[in-house]
């Protein structure tokens, strides 16, 4: 069973290049990154700038964000990251995202066709409710 994991990039980042895991430095980022590698073979970061984006890979910092970006640069990231999971031939059992709807909302045709189910499993949550979430479910 393949499982894969998609954990969307976060404002706070650290003030040098560094490899991508380590890049953002958030609370959120950082739990979420654990959960990823806890519940999936592999894992890959949602980044506005790269598109999908290897956790091993060097990047410097940067500012872009999707949140508050037009509906056509929405459409056109995700067409990006979708081209990114073809090279990758991204497939398997489960795609957990963990992603507000800014970074999903375009993903999800592509996820569920490469996937056979596809778990959003903080949908509906605020953030301190997510941070609140991943905190139990990591045991801390």
């Amino acid at each position: 069973m393949k499982r894969v994991a998609f954990v969307s990039c976060v404002k706070t980042k650290s003030t040098t290049p560094e490899l991508a895991e380590h890049l953002y430095i958030s609370p959120w980022f950082r739990m979420a990154r654990e959960f990823a590698r806890r519940n999936s073979e592999q894992w890959f970061i949602l980044s506005a700038q790269y598109g999908l984006l290897n956790p091993r890979t060097l990047i410097h910092p940067y500012e872009a964000t999707l949140n508050g970006a037009g509906v056509e640069d929405r459409h056109d990231w995700a067409q990006r990251v979708s081209e990114q999971m073809y090279e990758h031939d991204l497939r398997g059992d489960y795609a957990i995202v963990l992603a507000g709807v800014n970074y999903r909302e375009f993903l999800m045709d592509e996820l569920n066709r490469r996937f056979r189910k596809v778990k959003i499993p903080m949908e509906g949550l605020m953030m301190g409710q997510q941070l609140s979430w991943m905190k139990g479910m990591l045991g801390g």
